[in-house]
């Protein structure tokens, strides 16, 4: 947390995440950026994940171009965002770390590369 005006606020860097050039976006480009910053203020993504949740119909429904470049414009560290992500499922449920590696690694589940997904559960 921060304080700005004697009022906390939450830092992207504390999530791992900061914008780090919106040049050249379009303005659907600039509105997905808006969605997936809120995204990683709640929840732990990856990179793919982020993209699908953008895109999907169930998510926010931009085309797959503007969520990539959205995406592509955020600084994020995505080993931080395995963290969070292996942490939040900690919370729920117990997991073994090999199945915690496959659950964030999975196409059916977080989709995080197996390096980020290794870092996240250890």
């Amino acid at each position: 947390m921060i304080k700005f005006m004697g009022i906390a606020v939450l830092s992207f860097a504390m999530l791992g995440a900061s914008i780090a050039s919106a040049q050249n976006l379009t303005g659907p480009q600039k509105n997905a950026v808006r969605s997936a910053k809120n995204y990683l203020s709640f929840s732990g993504f990856s990179r793919t994940g982020l993209i699908a949740q953008l895109s999907s119909p169930y998510g926010d429904g931009y085309n797959v171009a503007d969520a990539t470049a959205a995406v592509n414009s955020l600084s994020v560290e995505w080993n931080a965002q395995a963290v969070r992500s292996a942490k939040q499922y900690l919370e729920m449920m117990g997991f073994s770390c090999n199945g915690l590696i496959e659950q964030l690694s999975s196409d059916a589940g977080d989709k995080y590369t197996r390096s980020q997904a290794t870092y996240g559960a250890r």
